[in-house]
């Protein structure tokens, strides 16, 4: 029996719980590259863990990205440097991770060079994180927007920063898991700086 197909979203730095997903429904993975921008995603922001617990980082997006702009036309804003302000929290948070340093040089580009437009940055940092947790995938994307996908798992709106995950997720080793305790869901590269190369094996 296949197993069915999944349509996600374009995060930006996504949480576990959309690897997870990838890795179930793999290779019938649809992207969707056209519906309208909607606020308060993972679509422009990602939850990492710092000493003082869980801390989000939002790419902003230029005035006027409202609701109707198509999600492949949102174009990033650079009113102030919100690479600096995101890589500093980066290596605040995991400059003590096994494996940070491990990837650090090549995950330095996409917070040193300038991307125009939101998902085209998210695309090829989600490249560059299946290459790294080493999950092979073609990525395939919608071509126009479809409300419902009767064939496939319609997981576009389903993990969100506004509501708590029900997805359960086995306990892996944090930085500040000592202070804080185990927090579950965090951006893939929580993941990834902890595990590395394990990382696919846990998924």
């Amino acid at each position: 029996m296949i197993e069915k197909g999944a349509v996600l979203p374009m995060f930006y730095l996504p949480p576990v719980e959309y690897f997870i997903n990838i890795n179930t429904y793999k290779p019938d993975i649809l992207i969707e590259k056209e519906e309208h921008f909607p606020k308060q995603t993972y679509r422009n922001r990602a939850n990492i863990y710092s000493p003082d617990g869980v801390l989000g980082l939002t790419v902003p997006v230029v005035k006027g990205s409202k609701n109707h702009t198509k999600i492949k036309d949102v174009k990033i804003s650079y009113d102030f440097e919100w690479q600096r302000l995101h890589w500093l929290s980066l290596q605040a948070c995991y400059r003590r991770s096994a494996y940070f340093e491990y990837y650090e040089d090549e995950f330095a580009v996409f917070y040193h060079n300038r991307f125009d437009y939101l998902f085209d940055y998210n695309e090829q940092l989600l490249q560059f994180i299946l290459k790294s947790i080493k999950l092979k995938l073609t990525l395939s994307y919608t071509e126009t927007y479809e409300a419902a996908y009767p064939s496939l798992v319609d997981l576009r709106d389903t993990i969100s920063p506004k509501k708590e995950s029900d997805f359960e997720q086995k306990p892996y080793f944090q930085v500040f898991e000592e202070r804080q305790g185990f927090r579950k869901n965090l951006s893939i590269i929580d993941l990834l700086f902890n595990q590395g190369p394990h990382a696919v094996n846990y998924l």
